[in-house]
């Protein structure tokens, strides 16, 4: 596939959950077509955000039969596939029904077991080797605990042209993502991790964002991730990028996905506020600030 169809604004997909706590698949497929409807440039499921570690491998491959089926090919859908096991993953692959189906996987820097550079360079190597669709690798410290280096980044990226195609960049640090930005092979795509910076980071040459806030404001979010692409338009995209900037630190003060899902709740009363444990649903006054900030 064409993977500039990669650039722009990609959403990290919330699960939904019936209040006894099993998927809600009436409002998942409300929730894809009103992403497709409003813009958004595709979408990314299985992710953090979908509280992934929560679920079953059942309800995985339900839920990506799901999510293909009711997309339709309207889009692009990118999967998370990632562990800090790596036979587990290369085995995930082998067993992931449809997987050709998807236009990428978003593979986590391996967490808890805290690799090196070279553990980190070797699992990568081996998720390349086995996957039959590419790659994006998904930097976030702040969750797995280390960092993947620059150098690391651009390694994986010059041997495996074609399998690694670019990089999901969380790790909160501009001058790293600069460097990403600077010294990446062509094609190579950098999409920024964090809502609040990815005006910023595309302003630097990157290519996108993939988005928790885009769960709730597809239309006006891509249309400030749109904007920032536009050499020509950039300016103008900063003062949709400050609109939002109650909900970059509100969406987040509980915890991801607690804040998305609240903020779903307030503007879809039958997007249930459930999560499943260890999470759990944001504070009075946290719920109440995102009701007041509603566009």
């Amino acid at each position: 596939m064409d993977y500039d169809r990669l650039r722009g604004m990609g959403v990290a997909m919330t699960t939904p959950f019936n209040t006894d706590e099993s998927i809600d698949y009436d409002t998942l497929d409300f929730h894809i077509d009103y992403l497709i409807n409003e813009g958004a440039d595709y979408i990314v499921a299985l992710g953090t955000t979908a509280e992934t570690p929560t679920l079953s491998r059942e309800e995985k491959t339900e839920l990506e039969k799901r999510i293909l089926d009711r997309v339709a090919g309207r889009v692009p859908v990118v999967v998370g596939i990632g562990g800090n096991n790596t036979r587990a993953i290369v085995d995930e692959l082998s067993h992931t029904e449809r997987l050709n189906e998807f236009a990428a996987i978003l593979s986590v820097v391996p967490y808890y077991n805290k690799p090196t550079q070279e553990g980190m360079y070797r699992h990568f190597s081996a998720i390349a080797k086995a996957s039959p669709i590419p790659i994006i690798l998904y930097n976030i410290p702040g969750r797995s605990g280390v960092n993947m280096d620059v150098d690391t980044i651009i390694r994986l990226a010059r041997e495996n042209p074609g399998k690694i195609i670019g990089i999901k960049e969380a790790s909160g640090n501009m001058e790293q993502a600069s460097l990403i930005i600077t010294r990446r092979p062509e094609g190579f795509l950098v999409l920024s991790g964090d809502d609040s910076l990815a005006h910023t980071m595309i302003g630097k040459g990157g290519d996108g964002v993939i988005s928790v806030l885009g769960n709730a404001y597809p239309r006006q979010f891509t249309s400030m991730i749109h904007l920032s692409l536009d050499p020509e338009r950039h300016d103008e995209a900063t003062p949709l990028h400050q609109s939002f900037s109650a909900f970059y630190s509100l969406l987040f003060k509980d915890g991801n996905p607690a804040g998305i899902k609240s903020l779903l709740h307030h503007m879809f009363p039958h997007y249930n506020e459930v999560l499943r444990l260890p999470l759990v649903p944001v504070s009075y006054s946290t719920r109440a600030a995102l009701g007041q900030e509603l566009l």
